[in-house]
C-alpha cells in the first residue's frame, strides 16, 4: 500500500501545482469596441433605447465598472495606453490620431503588456484594428502621417511591413493599420499584406463614410468586423487545444464609421443604423463568449469588454435624440472631448474563477491599467521604465471598494488636459477641448473662464463650474497633474523622460494661474 499511497501523494502534489499555475495564468480576451458610448449598453443605462442582451448577460455573470475611462477622447492614444500602460501624450503624439499609413508609434524597445505575458508563458495575438502605426515600404521615402492614400503606387505591397505588433510582444497578428475609414484598406498578417489593392473605393454616405483609397482584393468594409470575430473564435479554438495560456487582444473597428450593420441587423434596434451596428457588436460578443464556453476555457479566462472612447457625432445624435437615446447617458459631451462622455466608457469583466457574479464597482479605473493588473495577477515584475501610468485594479475585482488610483489624467483631441481625483475633476480648457459645444474654435469668441472645476458626485453632467469657490482644490489638482507630467509617470518609481515638450496650460491661463498661486 505504501508505494500506491506515495504515488497518490505525488499525483496530488502535481495536481495542486497545476491548479496553482492555472490560477495565476488565466487566459485573457480583451475586446475593444470603437466609438461605443457608455450609455449605449442597456446594463449601464436603463434609459438606453438600444438593447444589448449579450453584454447584459455577460455583465450579470461578472463585474461591471461604472467609472472606467479611456486614456484619451480619441482612439490612437487610448490604444497606446492599453498596450504600454503609459499615457500617449508622453510620446510624439500630443494631439489627434495617426493615419492609415502612419509609421509606428510604440518604440520597439518599450516593454509592453504583450512582452510581460509572453515572459509568463502566454501565446499572444492581436486580431483587429491596430491604429498604432506600422511601417509600410514606401516607394517615395518616409511619408508624413496622413489619413488617406489616393495614389496606390506609393506603397510597395509586396514588401514586408515592419515594426508592427510582432515587434512589441505579439506572437501573431492580423488586421488593418488605421480606422476603417482610413486608407490603405488592406489586411496585414504577420508582416505581410494578404492581398494587394486591385481597386480604389470610397463611400460618401455620412454614416457609412470612408475616405477614397486603394483597397485589397480580399477587403470588403462591411465584412471586416465579422472577419475579425471569426478569426478570434478560431484563435480561441486553436489555443484551447494546447492547454497553454493565451492573450487575445481583439480591437474592433466598430461601431466607428463606416457604420455598416449586416443586413439582418438593419432596423432591429428601432433607433438608426448606429443602434443597429451596436446590436451587431453585442451579438458578436455572444459569439465570443459561446466560443470560450464551448472550448472549456470560459471559467479561467478573463474576458474584458470596453471601448476606446465615447460615441462619435457620426452616429447622428439628432436621430437618436428623436427616439430618446443618449449614447453618453447622463454624461456631457461625446468622442474627442475632455468632458465625461468623451472618455467614460463601458467596462465589463467576466472571470468566473476570479470574479463573483453580478458585481458592480464604482472604483475609478483607466484603460492603461491592464498592464499592472496582469502583472498583479500573474506575479510578474514590471521594469521601472515601463507601465508608468498603470495601476492594478485586482483589488476591485476581488470586491474591495474605494479608489485605487491617486489621479487619472484625461486628454482631448486638441491636446487639452483634465485631471480627476476622487469626486473632483479639473479641466484646463474653457470648453470641451473636442467636438461638442463649446468647441475650441467657439470658445475663442466667448467670454469663458480658461479652466473648469466640477464635483462629479454632485454634478455628474458637468454643468456647474465651481473653480472660483474651490481654489484650493484647483491648486491641489493642478499640482498633481504638473508632477505627473514633470516626472514622466503618475505611479511611484524613478523619473522617466517624455518625448518632447508637453505643455499643460491652454492659451490665456497664465493670468489665472498667477491669481490662483500655481
Amino acid at each position: 500500500m505504501a508505494p500506491n499511497l506515495k504515488s497518490f501523494t505525488f499525483l496530488l502534489a502535481i495536481s495542486s501545482f497545476a491548479l496553482s499555475v492555472n490560477a495565476t495564468t488565466p487566459n485573457v480576451v480583451y475586446v475593444l469596441a470603437d466609438d461605443l458610448g457608455w450609455g449605449d449598453l442597456s446594463c449601464n443605462n436603463e434609459e438606453s433605447k438600444i438593447k444589448t442582451p449579450h453584454l447584459d448577460r455577460i455583465a450579470s455573470q461578472g463585474m461591471r465598472f461604472t467609472d472606467a475611462h479611456s486614456g484619451s477622447g480619441v482612439c490612437t492614444p487610448t490604444r497606446y495606453g492599453i498596450v504600454t500602460g503609459r499615457y500617449s501624450w508622453r510620446t510624439r503624439l500630443k494631439r489627434g490620431v495617426l493615419g492609415g499609413s502612419s509609421t509606428h508609434l510604440i518604440d520597439t524597445n518599450r516593454y509592453t503588456v504583450g512582452d510581460l505575458l509572453q515572459d509568463k508563458g502566454y501565446h499572444t495575438a492581436m486580431i483587429g484594428k491596430w491604429h498604432l502605426g506600422w511601417d509600410f515600404h514606401f516607394l517615395e521615402g518616409t511619408p508624413s502621417d496622413r489619413f488617406d492614400l489616393k495614389n496606390g503606387e506609393v506603397i510597395d505591397y509586396s514588401k514586408p511591413v515592419k515594426n508592427g505588433p510582432d515587434a512589441i510582444g505579439f506572437d501573431y497578428y492580423y488586421g488593418h493599420c488605421g480606422s476603417l475609414d482610413m486608407a490603405p484598406y488592406v489586411y496585414v498578417e504577420n508582416g505581410r499584406v494578404t492581398a494587394p489593392p486591385n481597386r480604389v473605393t470610397v463611400n460618401t454616405d455620412y454614416k457609412g463614410f470612408w475616405r477614397e483609397g486603394p483597397t485589397g482584393s480580399d477587403f470588403a468594409h462591411e465584412g471586416v468586423t465579422p472577419n475579425f470575430i471569426d478569426r478570434g473564435i478560431q484563435y480561441i479554438e486553436n489555443r484551447a487545444k494546447t492547454g497553454e495560456p493565451f492573450f487575445l487582444y481583439l480591437p474592433l473597428p466598430s461601431p466607428h464609421t463606416p457604420i455598416l450593420p449586416l443586413e439582418k441587423f438593419k432596423g432591429r434596434s428601432g433607433t438608426n443604423y448606429y443602434g443597429d451596428f451596436v446590436q451587431q457588436v453585442d451579438w458578436h460578443m455572444g459569439q465570443i463568449m459561446d466560443a470560450l464556453e464551448e472550448n472549456g476555457v470560459a471559467e479561467d479566462t478573463i474576458f474584458i469588454f470596453t471601448s476606446d472612447n465615447g460615441c462619435s457625432p457620426r452616429a447622428v445624435f439628432a436621430e437618436l435624440d428623436a427616439v430618446g437615446h443618449k449614447p453618453g447617458g447622463i454624461y456631457r459631451g461625446n468622442k474627442a472631448d475632455a468632458y465625461e462622455a468623451g472618455h467614460r466608457v463601458p467596462f465589463i469583466v467576466h472571470w468566473p474563477a476570479g470574479v463573483k457574479a453580478g458585481k458592480v464597482s464604482d472604483t475609478t479605473i483607466c484603460l492603461t491599467d491592464l498592464f499592472a493588473t496582469m502583472a498583479d495577477i500573474t506575479g510578474a515584475k514590471i521594469p521601472s521604465n515601463a507601465a508608468e501610468d498603470s495601476v492594478s485594479f485586482l483589488r476591485a475585482l476581488k470586491g474591495e471598494q474605494g479608489h485605487v488610483r491617486e489621479g487619472t489624467v484625461h486628454h482631448s483631441i486638441n491636446g487639452s488636459f483634465a485631471i480627476r481625483k476622487g469626486d473632483w475633476k479639473l479641466l484646463l480648457c474653457p470648453g470641451s477641448g473636442g467636438w461638442s459645444s463649446p468647441t475650441p474654435a467657439e470658445t475663442k469668441k466667448m467670454d469663458l473662464p480658461p479652466i473648469q472645476l466640477f464635483n462629479l458626485a454632485k454634478d455628474p453632467s458637468e454643468t456647474n463650474n465651481v473653480y472660483k469657490e474651490n481654489k484650493d482644490k484647483v491648486r491641489e489638482l493642478y499640482s498633481h497633474l504638473s508632477s505627473y507630467v514633470a516626472n514622466g509617470r503618475s505611479t511611484p518609481g524613478p523619473k522617466q523622460e517624455n518625448e518632447g515638450d508637453t505643455p499643460i496650460d491652454p492659451d490665456g491661463f497664465d493670468k489665472l494661474r498667477a491669481e490662483l498661486g500655481i
